[in-house]
């Protein structure tokens, strides 16, 4: 049984910083690409952030690049983003997701996810 956990989350002022971090179970994490997606109220899921099975390459919202920072430990099966300068808008619950193949921004395209963990940021 795949289990994909986050943590992290919390209340944060804007200009502060957050790192969640996703402990991954069940799977062969090194093979598989994984990343973060997020849902504010009333909004579709909108992606965030994917990094490859290898941790060689990584693809970011423009809503977030500059920002963010998505890292993959294989050894430990975790990954982390690292959100910096964070802004009301940044507001969300924050998914951690993984698939063997998919490694763009469509949530469809990924057959794993966390529960989630809620992120916000007060002006």
């Amino acid at each position: 049984q795949v289990q994909l956990v986050e943590s992290g989350g919390g209340l944060v002022q804007a200009g502060g910083s957050l790192r969640l971090s996703c402990a991954a179970s069940g799977l062969t994490f090194s093979i598989h690409n994984v990343g973060w997606f997020r849902r504010s109220p009333g909004k579709e899921r909108e992606f965030v952030a994917v990094v490859r099975w290898s941790g060689d390459r990584t693809y970011y919202a423009d809503s977030v690049k500059g920002r963010f920072t998505i890292s993959r430990d294989n050894v430990k099966k975790t990954v982390v983003l690292q959100m910096n300068s964070l802004k009301p808008e940044d507001t969300a619950v924050y998914y951690c997701v993984a698939d063997r193949l998919a490694g763009g921004s469509d949530p469809a395209e990924y057959d794993y996810w966390g529960q989630g963990t809620q992120v916000t940021v007060s002006s």
